[in-house]
């Protein structure tokens, strides 16, 4: 057989393969709670790709536990075949690894698919809270540190990194306020609406609907313009943080490390198309979200960029373990 006829068989098997993958169900591993910003990321995602994977379904398993690490390490650990994927999500990808060296993994330990959105990120308080603003929350907090507690959902959390980092940029101790933990951003979001914390910083779409119903004020939002959801928040910028623009939510899809190229491309076809699908795109503003989908490179450096940026932020405010 001529070299150039074997090139022709090896590109005709790559083809077939490409063509024949999915042949079964994908299992979706969520490393969150029913219910999380994960979650609801992931259902959209399995409500729609599969118009583009020969009809088989995603089926979307919660897998919690350990701040992300347990879905997270279940995926790492599997079969490189593309029939067991995670919903990869800010906290469980690079801020638990950056700030925990006993995480069992790097954040690049995996084969990046794609990207699907951004969550911006929020402070809010009850509605009925005597704080008007961002700032009067500072100063009351400034007037009576240590009294005040905030809403998180672990130390190697984003929710947990906001507060911290707005202390360390208006000059106040990393105790100033105290952190209560939750299981994930819906109880996060009941002990907000319940009183038993003060104030939350988290994604948007953990807390839209209760902006929009008036159960809860945002004071903050760290998009760098005005959100058209939300247009009369001031912004981050407009209070004098502009730092904390680098504080936003995002999930991207991943399997085990050296999936085959054909499964690469497939997934990198499928979000092409999702990309210009307004189910899709209607679903991810719905949960709060902003489409970001990249290619598998750019999704790869983008979450390089994230784990470097949170290692530093981690040193600087004492978080790293």
């Amino acid at each position: 057989m001529t070299r150039s006829l074997i090139s022709i068989c090896f590109v005709i098997a790559s083809l077939a393969a490409h063509a024949q993958y999915p042949s079964r169900p994908i299992l979706l591993v969520v490393p969150y709670s029913a219910g999380s910003d994960a979650d609801l990321a992931a259902r959209n995602l399995a409500q729609h790709a599969p118009r583009y994977l020969n009809g088989q379904t995603l089926v979307v398993m919660n897998q919690p536990g350990a701040s992300g690490a347990i879905g997270t390490l279940a995926v790492r650990n599997a079969a490189p075949d593309g029939y067991r994927l995670l919903l990869s999500r800010i906290a469980s990808q690079v801020i638990l690894p950056a700030t925990d060296r006993k995480a069992g993994y790097g954040s690049n330990d995996f084969t990046f698919l794609s990207s699907l959105e951004t969550n911006p990120y929020v402070c809010a308080v009850k509605s009925d809270a005597p704080y008007a603003s961002m700032k009067d929350l500072i100063a009351e907090i400034r007037k009576r540190p240590g009294k005040l507690n905030f809403a998180t959902v672990g130390e190697g959390t984003l929710q947990n990194f906001g507060p911290h980092y707005l202390f360390s940029l208006v000059g106040l101790p990393k105790d100033a306020a105290v952190g209560v933990p939750y299981k994930g951003s819906g109880d996060l979001t009941v002990s907000l609406l319940g009183g038993q914390t003060q104030f939350a910083c988290s994604n948007l779409g953990a807390l839209l609907a209760h902006f929009r119903s008036g159960a809860l004020r945002p004071l903050m939002i760290t998009t760098r313009e005005p959100f058209k959801d939300l247009p009369n928040v001031p912004t981050a910028r407009s209070l004098g943080w502009p730092e904390m623009e680098s504080l936003a939510a995002w999930s991207a899809l991943a399997g085990p490390p050296r999936l085959p190229p054909e499964v690469v491309e497939r997934w990198r076809d499928v979000f092409a198309k999702l990309a210009r699908d307004p189910a899709w795109l209607a679903g991810v503003e719905n949960i709060g979200g902003i489409a970001a989908v990249r290619s598998p490179a750019e999704t790869d450096k983008f979450v390089r960029v994230q784990y470097q940026f949170y290692e530093r932020l981690a040193e600087r405010l004492g978080l790293r373990q």
